[in-house]
């Protein structure tokens, strides 16, 4: 298991996981990039997909709003599992609602330990950033997100409301500065 940038070597699992989290019952507003990504066009262009997002990462091509940030994805046997997104740094709506790191893992994957290894492999890669104190947040309704960033050493700092969602945040710093590193 590791976490390697987006390449063709997992378009058949990612496409495959697309189709899950779009037929996801349970899909919630942090889901819409999957649900807006086109499966023909994904197949029909894969490199094209793939290409744009690593140039988010050198601040190419971002949507109006975004900072640069580096995807991640979560490979296992040879399949994708999920995503995670490292932002550079905070903007102030990032600081209050979205934090450093959001993640996902493919809806036939959950409850199998893959949200905790996720966010356990990308520590490293943000303090490669620069970053030694993270801010990781989640939804006062989803207690697996919690669990899994407790486990991983976050501090909840706060419950804040979510005016885009009505479903308040709850904000986790995770000291990563290792001195000895």
């Amino acid at each position: 298991m590791q976490l390697v940038l987006p390449t063709g070597e997992y378009k058949d699992s990612f496409i495959e996981a697309v189709k899950e989290f779009q037929a996801d019952p349970q899909a919630s507003d942090r889901h819409k990039t999957y649900r807006e990504l086109s499966i023909v066009e994904l197949e029909a262009d894969f490199d094209a997909y793939v290409g744009r997002e690593r140039g988010y990462a050198r601040g190419e091509h971002l949507p109006e709003g975004f900072i640069p940030w580096t995807d991640y994805w979560l490979v296992d046997g040879g399949k994708f599992i999920g995503r995670i997104s490292v932002r550079h740094y905070l903007t102030d709506h990032l600081r209050e609602i979205g934090g450093h790191i959001g993640y996902d893992i493919r809806p036939s994957k959950r409850g199998q330990g893959y949200g905790n290894k996720i966010l356990e492999l990308a520590l490293p890669k943000v303090q490669d950033l620069g970053i030694q104190k993270i801010l990781v947040t989640c939804d006062v309704t989803n207690a697996p997100s919690r669990k899994i960033i407790e486990k991983n050493g976050g501090m909840l700092e706060n419950q804040v409301p979510n005016p885009e969602t009505g479903i308040d945040k709850l904000r986790y710093w995770i000291d990563i500065f290792h001195p000895n590193t």
